[in-house]
């Protein structure tokens, strides 16, 4: 019955593993900070991988410094909105650290929409400048007039490309689609060049650990995304809960497969913030499919790898797999979708590894619930409450009963990770 098993006990502890605690004194650091101390504590440690290219620490940060400077002589100014329209490339990563850095606001967006989706957003967080891709950057132009964009800037695949194929891009980057170019217009701007004329010592800019760091779109169940507001202390405390959660994990040591899209929630904070976080590597792969991951994991032998289901069913079923070594990896991660048991054991049986499936929302930062790394793990299921988060099952019928083990019912939480609410209806925690 449900007064067997009260939320309030906090029935999940019992799950957790050892080491991991069920509050977590939480250091108030912003994210742009975190990186600014990786940088000072592993210098010289690689922080971006695209294909081959490297960044470390030191240079990542001294990029992200230069685009902040940009940002600011574009005019950006604390609380406006600037939009990233980007595959998992580094100027994707280095402006978010910028435009943090700056105190503006970061609004991530999914490259593959409409026009009608990317004007909604645009005019809806009242993004001011925009980072996108030269494939798109045409598009972005036409589409400028409708919004309050001013400046647009944009990056190329072949801008950060190792030897020999730094060579090679421009010769064949257009024959395959990889390359466009862009039309001139007034206040259009090229990644490089931007990079290459700014100092990389941007003003400095006092943020509160509650101020709105992003407005991340998601498309709920109205129809039309709702800009979900996040804070500063939302990302840099979700960031801490998942360090927390997977103690044998240590700074410094990892490699990160950065295959999830970081414009969406659970790439960003997972994956992202969660390497730069731990001083860890990041192999970013812009194209998710079997081939790319498979490669990307036996070249750069990644050592902790969060997925979707469709990431793991399409490597496991890929003629590739047999001749890629994949026992790197130590832990993976599977969210957004239900993983099929049997795909589960395949890939642990292939890896060595163990994949800890969990639970999340766009409004949670992602993460609320995920299964023990170490502790009790229950195969096929979301996990249990992580750090300092509460959940109940309630009735659905009056959403506050709490309902018997086992029932359905509606799952309700709460927890620092949870958003301060909807940039249009500016409802509050």
């Amino acid at each position: 019955m449900a007064g067997e098993m009260k939320y309030s006990d906090k029935p999940w502890l019992k799950s957790y593993e050892k080491g991991v605690p069920e509050t977590i004194q939480y250091e108030e650091i912003c994210m742009p900070d975190i990186l600014d101390r990786a940088a000072k504590k592993f210098p010289g440690n690689t922080a971006l991988v695209f294909q081959g290219y490297q960044l470390n620490y030191t240079q990542f940060k001294d990029m992200v410094d230069r685009f902040a400077t940009c940002l600011t002589d574009f005019g950006i100014k604390q609380g406006d909105a600037v939009a990233i329209h980007l595959p998992n490339l580094i100027p994707c990563v280095v402006a978010y650290f910028a435009i943090l850095k700056v105190g503006a606001i970061t609004v991530m967006n999914n490259p593959l929409y409409t026009d009608r989706e990317l004007e909604h957003q645009f005019n809806d967080s009242g993004s001011k400048v925009l980072i996108t891709l030269d494939l798109l950057a045409n598009r972005m132009i036409d589409l400028r007039p409708k919004t309050k964009i001013k400046q647009i800037v944009y990056t190329s695949i072949g801008d950060y490309l190792p030897f020999p194929k730094n060579l090679l891009f421009p010769l064949v980057g257009k024959k395959k689609k990889l390359a466009a170019d862009v039309k001139p217009g007034p206040d259009v701007y090229r990644w490089k060049d931007c990079i290459a004329k700014y100092s990389p010592k941007p003003p400095a800019v006092k943020i509160a650990f509650e101020d709105v760091a992003m407005y991340q779109y998601t498309g709920g169940t109205t129809g039309v995304s709702k800009g979900v507001m996040l804070t500063h202390a939302n990302l840099s405390k979700q960031v801490q809960q998942i360090a927390a959660w997977v103690p044998i994990l240590k700074r410094g040591e990892e490699i990160m497969l950065g295959a999830l899209p970081y414009f969406h929630v659970f790439g960003l904070s997972i994956s992202m913030n969660f390497a730069v976080h731990m001083g860890w590597s990041q192999v970013l792969v812009p194209r998710p499919q079997p081939q790319p991951l498979l490669e990307a994991i036996g070249k750069f032998r990644p050592t902790f790898a969060p997925l979707v289901p469709t990431m793991y069913i399409g490597m496991l079923n890929h003629p590739d797999l047999k001749k890629t070594d994949m026992s790197c990896i130590k832990g993976a991660f599977s969210g957004s979708a239900p993983l099929p048991v049997e795909v589960i054991h395949d890939f642990e049986k292939m890896t060595g590894a163990i994949i800890i499936e969990g639970f999340g929302l766009t409004e949670t930062t992602p993460a609320t619930h995920v299964n023990p790394f170490g502790g009790v793990r229950k195969v096929g299921s979301i996990g249990v409450p992580i750090s300092d988060t509460l959940a109940r099952i309630v009735s659905l019928e009056d959403g506050i009963t709490d309902v018997p083990v086992g029932e359905r019912g509606e799952l309700i939480v709460s927890g620092p990770q949870i958003m301060k609410g909807y940039k249009t209806c500016r409802t509050k925690r």
